[in-house]
């Protein structure tokens, strides 16, 4: 399970959003953690992958370019 990490500027809020108009991905049309509404334009996306290469191929391009992976498992917490 890996953690997607997006980070984007004020400026480059609307184009995020619409760079997954047409794009392909198990992640459209499904909630992510956002702090955009805040001002703080920043999403994250819990993924399942094979690889660091196909958690970020389930994002548009240009969102991956300012992505970090993140490799995360369950833990219980005594």
């Amino acid at each position: 399970m890996y953690l997607l990490t997006h980070h984007h500027s004020p400026a480059e809020c609307g184009r995020t959003f619409a760079a997954w108009r047409g794009f392909s991905s198990p992640l459209r049309h499904r909630d992510a953690l956002c702090t955009c509404p805040q001002g703080g334009h920043g999403l994250w996306w819990f993924v399942e992958a094979a690889d660091r290469s196909a958690a970020l191929e389930q994002l548009p391009e240009c969102v991956g370019r300012q992505t970090e992976v993140i490799l995360v498992s369950h833990v219980p917490i005594p």
